[in-house]
């Protein structure tokens, strides 16, 4: 009977135990969003001199807004649209797509940056979020030229 009384004790211990093990997961779960969501897209292979496109999307689960700034990135480097920088408001219901148009001549490694920057007059109202932690996130892609 005594050893019965014990497993039932343990029992009551073990599920308050799962019960705030299970507050604490449901917790952890609420605050791991994604900052940023970034999906770059470029064709499989291209020719030498062909005019290819890049298009990134980019969206966030974050509840407030905050500014962006965002541009590609080669290696080796390609002169010409591969550099312009685009500035945005991103949020979470408005996710951004950019596009770039260009020519390379050899195989590249393309890589997509995104920073979180603080500016002004860019969102509504603004109110923006600037990341503590992390504030530049990148996505690389190879484009084999044949």
């Amino acid at each position: 009977m005594y050893s019965l009384q014990l497993l039932l004790r343990a029992s009551h211990a073990a599920l308050l135990l799962v019960l705030c093990l299970q507050l604490g997961i449901n917790k952890a779960q609420e605050d791991n969003q994604q900052l940023i969501k970034m999906d770059l897209k470029l064709p499989q292979t291209t020719r030498a001199n062909e005019e290819v496109s890049a298009t990134l999307q980019v969206g966030t689960e974050l509840k407030k807004c905050m500014v962006i700034k965002t541009y590609l990135v080669s290696n080796p480097p390609v002169d010409g649209p591969l550099n312009y920088k685009y500035s945005t408001c991103l949020c979470k219901e408005h996710p951004r797509t950019f596009l770039w148009d260009f020519q390379v001549n050899s195989t590249v490694i393309i890589a997509a940056v995104v920073d979180v920057v603080r500016e002004f007059e860019i969102c509504p109202d603004n109110l923006a979020v600037t990341p503590i932690k992390a504030n530049r996130f990148s996505v690389f892609k190879m484009l084999p030229v044949a």
